[in-house]
């Protein structure tokens, strides 16, 4: 696969992984941390915060790793 056709896949699914984590990020805390103090709000936040990257590192080494060459 083309290198610009992975990064351009890889952008869209970043974009996507994103958003959707964090609509569901946002909505565990208002479900679960409604009555919580703040402290427990920073805490949750601060790890949520985080933890988006994994996926998203996953993804950026696919992107940036060398087309195979093909056989002929």
């Amino acid at each position: 696969m083309p290198v610009r056709l992975k990064k351009f896949i890889g952008t869209i699914v970043i974009i996507v992984l994103v958003t959707l984590y964090a609509l569901l990020a946002t909505t565990i805390a208002v479900g679960f941390l409604g009555e919580s103090s703040g402290w427990v709000h920073l805490a949750y936040f601060f790890f949520t915060g985080f933890l988006w990257i994994i996926p998203a590192m996953v993804v950026i080494k696919w992107m940036e790793t060398p087309p195979r060459r093909e056989r002929r």
